[in-house]
């Protein structure tokens, strides 16, 4: 079952993860899933809209950190990430806190999303990325393309392509009509 995040309850959990059982049910279902990477999303969402002052805050904050310590999933507090966020396979994650991610974006198992300069990748809307993809400095990948799995992304990505390769090369550039 795709599960995305994002749509309800105020930008922090959906229909499809959650069952849309209200927000009772949300919480229910992010305790007792067997889908981890639906429940970091979910309490990650609501740890980006709660401090840690606050009693849900610190729930929140203790279930990211500890979900994301099980599986590897780094990305920390505050990264800017837009609706419909999807992990596909939620193990191995490294996601800069600078890192930018546009709406409706999939990511796989062991991205690595880095800088060492403090200029991090900005992802557009409707992009796919594969397993085993490294993601390296200031690149921009546009709008509605996808990173071949084992790539390592050291150029600009341009909107409607494929990119593939070690470094990343375009293979296929859709043109709009």
């Amino acid at each position: 079952m795709a599960v995305r995040s994002g749509r309800c309850f105020g930008g922090i959990c959906c229909v499809e993860c959650c069952g849309g059982g209200g927000g009772k049910q949300m919480i229910i279902n992010a305790l007792t899933s067997k889908n981890h990477s639906a429940s970091f999303l979910f309490w990650w969402r609501i740890a980006s809209a709660y401090r840690r002052r606050t009693p849900l805050g610190f729930v929140a904050h203790f279930m990211t950190n500890k979900i994301g310590r099980k599986y590897g999933i780094q990305i920390p507090i505050g990264t800017k990430i837009g609706r419909g966020f999807y992990i596909g396979h939620g193990i191995g994650i490294v996601i800069n806190g600078k890192t930018i991610i546009g709406d409706n974006c999939n990511i796989s198992q062991f991205l690595t999303i880095g800088s060492n300069k403090g200029t991090p990748a900005k992802i557009g809307n409707n992009v796919y990325i594969g397993p085993n993809v490294c993601i390296v400095e200031n690149v921009v990948i546009n709008d509605n393309a996808k990173i071949g799995a084992g790539a390592v992304v050291v150029k600009d990505v341009p909107a409607n392509a494929t990119a593939v390769g070690n470094p990343a090369r375009i293979i296929i550039k859709k043109t709009e009509q």
